[in-house]
């Protein structure tokens, strides 16, 4: 009989975004006893079926919401942390408590030069004391400085992120629905901040940009002023989008009705967003960096630019525009064909599945990914 795990999620918000809720929470409440501790006020409504505490943004907040969730009566096998500061504050919370201690899990969602410096330092701890140390993706493992892989030794795994396909489906085909012909439609989804690169994929569209091409900004941050005014600079103001944050089902449905996405990306973890976009079916044009080389594993039909080469994103998109929608739904359909047999949810989940086995002391301490020879 399958084990029915009680887990208790710690994360920084419960948000549209939040990986932690979407593929660790909501495809599971029936088959596990899950709990979430997030530092802020979510920005959803969570599921009525999740034992959620809430912080309020500082720390004694959550650590008030972390006591709560411990005291709660809940006998948890397994605590899990996906925020550095979140993590951190449980170590702290846990010194008295070494039984929680031993069957902890954290789970890295970037690359090294991602984190803030303070993000940075928090790791540090977190590598040393947590009893697993998950990557979301080789990329990930290999942008850590040495000292830091040493520190988690053999207690490291590596399980990449994954997309529910199946969520996505659902959504895409009422986008499909809604599609205007005559329009050629570019996509990407991410936070407007520096790091997403925006600035290059507005520069290469204005260089194809026919009267008939859209682009969509999907996505918040502190860069969509700016992004919305240089649009308007270079006359694009009607045909250049920045929609800012949209409800995760109404982002697939978007794409549903998209050409092709594009991610320029200078730096990543895992790109859900990416996976999320090929799980659409839509062909991709991704920048050069290693999170997307290992999403593209090599598949010829995934073209990778250099993060600055605008003239390169552009010639892609033109390259795109020029082939029919049934050549364009071809490569699609591999892109997804590609995300289904490598990044599903259920090979991911069966991975921590194995990760929870071991800190629970059901399974053999076997390395799910491989560990580089020099954080031996």
């Amino acid at each position: 009989m399958k084990r029915r795990w009680r887990i208790l999620h710690l994360t920084a918000a419960v948000a549209e975004t939040s990986g932690q809720y979407n593929e660790h929470c909501l495809p599971l409440l029936a088959e596990r006893d899950l709990a979430l501790c997030s530092f802020h006020r979510p920005a959803i409504e969570p599921r009525r079926e999740l034992a959620c505490f809430h912080g309020d943004g500082t720390s004694w907040g959550y650590l008030r919401s972390l006591r709560a969730a411990l005291g709660a009566g809940r006998d948890y096998d397994v605590i899990h942390a996906h925020s550095a500061r979140a993590g951190v504050l449980f170590l702290l919370a846990g010194l008295l408590r070494p039984r929680l201690l031993a069957r902890s899990v954290y789970t890295v969602q970037n690359s090294y030069r991602n984190y803030h410096w303070g993000n940075r330092l928090l790791l540090a701890p977190i590598f040393a004391a947590y009893r697993r140390v998950v990557m979301c993706s080789e990329a990930s493992r290999d942008s850590m400085p040495r000292w830091l892989l040493r520190l988690g030794g053999l207690r490291i795994r590596v399980v990449q992120n994954a997309v529910h396909v199946e969520r996505v489906t659902q959504a895409v085909e009422r986008g499909r629905r809604s599609r205007r012909n005559g329009t050629f439609v570019v996509a990407s989804v991410g936070r407007l901040i520096e790091i997403k690169n925006p600035f290059t994929l507005l520069d290469a569209f204005a260089r194809e940009a026919a009267p008939d091409w859209r682009l969509r900004f999907i996505g918040e941050g502190s860069l969509r002023s700016e992004v919305r005014a240089a649009a308007e600079a270079r006359g694009l103001g009607a045909q250049v989008q920045a929609t800012g944050l949209l409800p995760r089902d109404r982002v697939f449905e978007t794409l549903g009705a998209t050409d092709v996405f594009v991610s320029a990306s200078r730096g990543e973890g895992l790109p859900v967003a990416v996976l999320e976009a090929m799980a659409c079916g839509l062909p991709v044009i991704l920048s050069d960096i290693p999170p997307h080389r290992e999403v593209a594993g090599g598949a010829t039909f995934i073209p990778l630019v250099e993060p600055e080469d605008a003239e390169g994103f552009g010639l892609w998109m033109r390259r795109f525009r020029s082939l029919s929608a049934a050549q364009r739904a071809e490569i699609g359909g591999r892109c997804r064909k590609h995300v289904e047999e490598r990044f599903g949810l259920p090979a991911m989940l069966a991975a921590y599945e194995r990760i929870y086995d071991e800190v629970c002391g059901t399974q053999a301490a076997n390395p799910v990914g491989p560990i580089p020879m020099e954080a031996r």
